[in-house]
């Protein structure tokens, strides 16, 4: 009923789902910074979790540790979970689970990743999801969850529909006030909930990151700023800076405020909230 990724890059951990079911997020993904991340699904068993987590953070390797909680699991014939630790990846599928299932997992010291999925519409949708996540290598580690999630679905996904997705993802000093949430969102009831979940992560991205791109706030920039401010009521005055600070705050960009500069995607939000032309646009 479910296809997902638990992956990690250096530091970075998490888990990325969709499937035919309400709420997968608040069931399947589980991440432990530094120690590992959990995908548990087919007829889920939530224990594994910490069952599993609890022996990475112990030590255990993590084939071992997915293979002691499967043994002492009497219904592990109709389950399926895969996850990472700090030196490798592994996945377990159940005889019982319903076809397609089945899964590839890969990891090092550096980075893993274990892709699981039943019910699917083929051993297409694993090997889309795989060849998505190898080649967006070096791409921001939760766009690459994401990309990998809709890889799978364009590949065909769940064989009964789309119903909820989530992403669950982990970094040092990443996320709101550098808490380490890089992504935390969840889409539990749409008809096209891999693509919510994107623009989801999108919108989280826009305003839960710093300053990128940044240009200096002078000269003929200024002067357009400035008139864009007066068009959304927070013109009129000779600090434009000032004006900018405020409006940035009141559509919760503060995240991305650069001093004496304007970031690409404030200034991208600033002329959409003016009515004016969408840079990005092409002729």
């Amino acid at each position: 009923m479910t296809f997902s990724i638990a992956a990690r890059d250096g530091d970075a951990w998490g888990v990325a789902v969709a499937s035919k079911f309400l709420a997968v997020g608040s069931v399947v993904p589980a991440v432990r910074p530094g120690v590992g991340a959990v995908a548990t699904q087919s007829l889920a068993r939530v224990a594994y979790l910490d069952e599993v987590l609890d022996a990475l953070a112990a030590g255990t390797e993590v084939g071992a540790g997915l293979t002691e909680a499967v043994a002492a699991d009497d219904g592990r014939a109709q389950r399926q979970v895969g996850a990472v630790g700090r030196t490798g990846a592994a996945t377990y599928t159940g005889e019982g689970c319903l076809s397609w299932a089945g899964g590839v997992a890969v990891g090092d010291e550096r980075t893993a990743y274990a892709i699981q999925g039943n019910i699917l519409t083929g051993p297409g949708v694993v090997e889309a999801m795989e060849a998505a996540w190898l080649g967006s290598a070096g791409q921001p580690f939760d766009s690459r969850l994401i990309g990998t999630i809709l890889a799978g679905d364009d590949a065909g996904g769940d064989s009964r529909g789309r119903q909820s997705a989530a992403i669950l993802a982990h970094a040092p000093g990443a996320g709101y006030d550098g808490c380490g949430v890089l992504a935390d969102l969840r889409v539990d009831d749409h008809p096209d909930a891999p693509r919510e979940l994107a623009r989801l992560h999108d919108l989280s991205t826009l305003l839960f990151r710093g300053p990128e791109d940044v240009e200096p706030l002078d000269g003929a920039l200024r002067d357009e700023v400035a008139g864009l401010l007066a068009a959304v009521g927070r013109g009129g005055g000779p600090d434009v800076g000032a004006a900018l600070d405020a409006w940035m705050s009141e559509v919760n960009l503060e995240t991305r405020r650069s001093p004496g500069g304007i970031d690409a995607r404030v200034l991208t939000e600033l002329r959409a909230a003016a009515g004016g032309p969408d840079p990005t646009a092409s002729a």
